[in-house]
């Protein structure tokens, strides 16, 4: 048996064995895992001399492993298996005739093995676990622990115990964790003393002899001290080995591992849960304040910073060790129970370890900055809620708001917009966001100091900026600008850290001041890109100072000109976006030189598309750093807009308004025209031309939208600007017609037309054949079908007074072509979702058409072909439960109610609480609809009830559907009175086997449609 188990594990794991023979191999070895002798096999393979392959030793292993585990194993075989591991173990490790120990992988399985047993039998069949353990550790005849080999294997396992049984970051079950819980306790009884003993013994053994040891052991310690008596860590003797590890001094200025496990060591003590009085006074008696401050001082943290030779490693164990320091003082803090005593300790600490805190919090890498920022602020959390603050508590604000507003700054090896360096400039902006938070914590803390700090450095550099000019270092006036950027948030209404509409009087006047200041100086000819872009955020930002001060607008116009022809792209794609901020903000104050401006950026409007490479399609990059075709293009749009902007002030005459489109619209005629036969053959590069075309003429359009939001209020828009774009209409629908195979020229023509709306007004009218020709055409998918239909709602919203004509002639060509959507199969996921997104769009659309009172058009003698195939899809949709379709049933109910309402005539039947019979016969304004009402609207409604899928006492959505059901049937009951009770006492009521006595009480007598509904769900639910 051992060699077929052995035969077939190297098979298994053999890359050069037969796939069909691997395959067996596997499936032998699966059967041996269950196989209840399975593990013997496995012990005899491993545990023998000499010694079997490592993969074979491995498996091994891992097949004992599962079967410990999972329980497999009763007592007595637990017992077997431990003598054998045992004498393994005691023969591999434990004398000095063994040559050759087992690899560290074999290692590493065979302490899982022990520690499972362990788990087993610690607290009953193998308590002296830990001592036998213990004594491999020493040679024969030996008093020293001085068995490397058995040292190792112990540690390993003390590692192993405590992530088995201790490890808070894993979730266990309630069983687990009190098993381990115990297991805890009878080690504290037990062996623990022995355990840190053996601890001390390692340190003093190996100290300057095996720094392998010395690291593995304190590990074990910082692990261990979490859940053990404090006392046995915490003691002289104890600290008497600790601490000049601590401080060991590495000439050659390399990594330390043995001085950062130390390190680790006490930040893990220093971390363990205690009472405040016993953890201040714990973090006094290890005297952690000198012992920072001594590694601070210390040649690689000191002499060494801004070298090569700078400890990281040694900085951030540091920085680990004061943050959780700083953390716990600041814990002890914020418990109101806390005594007098133990407070003024714990204040008298935090004053003590701020420098240490600030020094690291300061340190050139980030990694380490990042380490200490959760206690700074834990810290200002604590400032801001004491109230009025000591002034022990003040002091410290200024250096805090002083360090981060040093750390915002780009350091002396940074460079910006470098094409390698795009990670590092991300981290390095990530880190700022974080400093923001910081700052807005002194902020709230104190407005005042925040305010003075702030303003007083960005005066002062400005200042510099005077004095210097361009030899000025380019970080200094980042640092400047970007916190004049966060200045806002004191100074401008609703911006975070004031009530809101209260900004600080005293932030404003500063504001403006150093706005005032920026403006006049030359920063904008600043020859470093980043302050560049600062300086047009900055502008775009505060744009409501140039209402006050006009005459400043001039200069920051040619300067934003100026800027949009910048030669390095990020910062040239940015400012159009960032123009077209500005000039919308400033369209009253800039119509008047509106011409100039056109004709000064009139050399960035062509269009040069081009199509991408195969190697383009690179999600990874961001929009500042995707300065790819597609992404240029993308902000060149921009640049359409703000010229349609600045052309449609109310102040242009309307004449002049028209020029300037004229001006734009134009050259893209011309560019159209050109590439369209080009287009029309295949050419890749033509389409996407005419493509963003389409684009800018849409972008253009709704530039001046913003200048006549003619649905906003209610003035239609321009005559002499609507003929201008109905001929860019005319263009786009000349284009749809010749590229609509094309689904990005329709979804560029959708796109267009939506912004065309505003601009063109009734105009467009006229034109909704030909775009439904184009944006319905057999080429569209049920997504494109649904966003169309989507904007016709829109304009039957903002034209409902003039398009029933149109509508009149459209409606039953639109229909055909959705029902034809509605209808194709679908195939997979996203098609399921579409569909459900045409079928809501659909009813939604009929439902606007009923609700602005259009209801003739779908009746009327042009469509009343198809005024059944419309009642059949309605009702169809509104009947269909499945998955998905609630939200379509929903609407469907109310379309068919709102019908009842539009075509079933006046109420003859009235419901209240006291109902009257009918006064009269149905008289619907569609002859015959009355019993139509009762055949198909209330069948539908009856089949929903009965269909067992429908349970709207557990569902939300049925819910919906069933509110709206029930108003259909009560709509219904008011339009044919007691004929619609007739059907029900002579065919619904028997179908259901009810008298319908309480049925119809609540039809009739439920004013509010709900309590009919919670009727027809406690029907629903008693009969199921």
């Amino acid at each position: 048996m051992q060699a077929q188990v052995e035969n077939a594990i190297e098979l298994a794991w053999n890359p050069a064995t037969d796939q069909s023979l691997k395959e067996q191999a596997f499936q032998f070895l699966n059967q041996l895992r269950s196989d209840p002798q399975g593990w013997q096999v496995c012990t005899t393979l491993f545990t023998q001399t000499p010694k079997r392959s490592e993969v074979v030793r491995l498996v091994s292993l891992e097949i004992i492993n599962n079967a410990v585990s999972t329980h497999s194993l009763d007592g007595g075989n637990l017992t077997f298996l431990k003598d054998a591991l045992l004498d393994y173990v005691r023969r591999t490790y434990g004398t000095i005739t063994e040559t050759e120990l087992d690899t560290p992988a074999v290692q590493n399985k065979l302490t899982q093995t022990l520690t499972y047993l362990f788990v087993h039998l610690y607290a009953s069949g193998w308590e002296s676990f830990v001592r036998d353990f213990l004594d491999l550790t020493r040679l024969p005849n030996s008093t020293q622990r001085d068995n490397l080999a058995g040292v190792v294997l112990y540690l390993r396992i003390l590692s192993s115990i405590h992530d088995e049984i201790a490890d808070i970051l894993l979730s266990r079950q309630s069983s687990e964790a009190k098993r381990n819980n115990d297991l805890k306790d009878f080690l504290r009884d037990r062996d623990m003393a022995t355990i840190a003993n053996s601890w001390k013994e390692f340190l003093a053994e190996y100290t300057n002899q095996n720094d392998v040891v010395l690291e593995m052991t304190l590990k074990v310690i910082a692990k261990w001290v979490s859940w053990i008596d404090i006392s046995l860590v915490i003691n002289q003797e104890m600290l008497n080995l600790l601490l000049p590890l601590v401080g060991r001094t590495n000439s050659a200025g390399t990594e330390d591992r043995v001085r950062d496990a130390a390190i680790d060591t006490f930040t893990e003590t220093v971390a363990k849960k205690m009472k405040p009085a016993d953890k201040i006074e714990m973090i006094s008696f290890l005297n952690l304040r000198d012992i920072i401050a001594q590694l601070l001082a210390s040649p690689p943290l000191n002499e060494f910073k801004g070298t090569p030779r700078y400890d990281t490693d040694l900085a951030e164990a540091v920085a680990k060790l004061t943050n959780t320091v700083v953390t716990d003082i600041v814990r002890v803090l914020e418990d109101g129970q806390v005594g007098n005593e133990t407070r003024a300790s714990a204040e008298r600490l935090l004053q003590d370890f701020l420098p240490s805190l600030l020094r690291l919090f300061s340190d050139e890498y980030d990694e380490i900055c990042s380490t200490v920022i959760p206690s700074l602020t834990d810290l200002l959390t604590f400032l801001r809620k004491v109230g009025p603050l000591p002034a022990s508590y003040s002091e410290m604000l200024p250096p805090i708001l002083n360090a981060i507003i040093q750390k915002v700054k780009y350091d002396e090896t940074s460079s910006w917009g470098a094409e390698d360096e795009q990670t590092d400039e991300a981290e390095f902006q990530e880190l700022r966001k974080k400093l923001q938070i910081l700052q807005k914590s002194v902020a709230a803390v104190d407005q005042d100091l925040y305010i003075d700090i702030l303003s007083t450095l960005v005066a002062n550099t400005f200042a510099r900026l005077d004095q210097e000019g361009s030899r000025m270092d380019w970080r200094d006036l980042d640092l400047a600008l970007h916190e004049m950027y966060l200045f806002g948030e004191l100074a401008l209404p609703n911006s975070g850290l004031t009530p809101k509409s209260q900004p600080n009087s005293v932030a404003s006047e500063r504001l403006v001041a150093i706005m005032s200041k920026m403006i006049e100086s030359d920063i904008a000819t600043f020859p470093h890109p980043a302050i560049l872009l600062q300086y047009m955020e900055i502008c775009v930002r505060y744009c409501v100072f140039f209402d006050a001060h006009q005459e400043y607008i001039p200069r920051v116009l040619e300067n934003f000109v100026r800027l949009v022809h910048h030669e390095h792209v990020r910062i040239r794609t940015r400012s159009w976006y960032l123009f077209l901020r500005l000039v919308k903000h400033l369209r009253s104050q800039v119509g008047n030189v509106a011409e100039t401006v056109i004709q000064s950026i009139g050399d960035l409007l062509p269009i040069k598309a081009e199509v991408p490479g195969e190697d383009a399609d690179d999600d990874m990059s961001s929009d500042e750093s995707d300065h790819s075709a597609d992404a240029v293009f993308n902000s060149q749009l921009f640049l359409f807009e703000a010229v349609g902007c600045i052309s449609s002030t109310t102040a242009t005459p309307p004449d002049q308004q028209a020029l300037y489109a004229r001006m734009v619209l134009d050259p893209l005629f011309h560019d159209m025209e050109q590439h369209l036969p080009r287009a029309k053959a295949g050419d890749a590069q033509a389409s996407l031309q005419i493509h963003h075309i389409v684009m800018a003429l849409g972008t253009l359009a709704n530039g001046f939208t913003e200048g006549h939001p003619a649905q906003g209020n209610k003035r239609p828009p321009l005559r002499e600007v609507s003929q201008e774009f109905s001929r860019a209409a005319e263009a786009i629908l000349i284009a749809l017609s010749e590229l609509n195979s094309n689904s990005e020229i329709r979804t560029a023509c959708r796109s267009a037309f939506s912004k065309l709306l505003g601009v063109l007004g009734s105009a467009v009218l006229p034109q909704l054949p030909q775009w439904i020709d184009g944006l319905l055409s057999q080429s569209s998918s049920k997504d494109e079908m649904a966003m169309f239909l989507r904007l016709l709602e829109q304009v039957v919203y903002s034209f409902k007074g003039e398009i029933y004509t149109v509508l009149d002639l459209l409606l039953t060509p639109l229909l055909q072509r959705v029902f034809s959507g509605l209808s194709e199969p679908i195939s997979g996921t996203d098609d399921e979702i579409q569909l459900q997104e045409l079928r809501r769009e659909f009813l939604t659309f009929v439902q606007i058409i009923l609700i602005h009172d259009l209801s003739g058009v779908l009746v009327s003698e042009t469509n009343q072909g198809f005024f059944e195939p419309l009642i059949s899809t309605i009702i169809t949709l509104a009947k269909t439960i499945g998955h998905g379709n609630l939200a379509a049933s929903r609407l469907g109910f109310n379309v068919l109610s709102r019908m009842a309402t539009a075509w079933g005539g006046p109420d003859i039947a009235s419901i209240s609480s006291n109902p009257t019979p009918p006064v009269s016969a149905p008289s619907p304004a569609i002859p015959g609809f009355d019993q139509f009402m009762i055949e198909r609207f209330h069948t539908a409604c009856w089949e929903v009830l009965q269909d067992p899928q429908f349970k709207p006492y557990s569902d939300a959505q049925s819910k919906q559907v069933l509110n709206e059901l029930a108003g259909l049937e009560q709509t219904i009951y008011a339009k044919t009175g007691d004929v619609f009770i007739q059907h029900l006492q002579s065919v619904a009521f028997p179908s259901l086997g009810i008298d319908g006595t309480d049925f119809l009480r609540s039809l009739t007598t439920s004013t509010d449609r709900k309590a009919f509904a919670n009727y027809l769900q406690g029907l629903l639910k008693s009969r199921r």
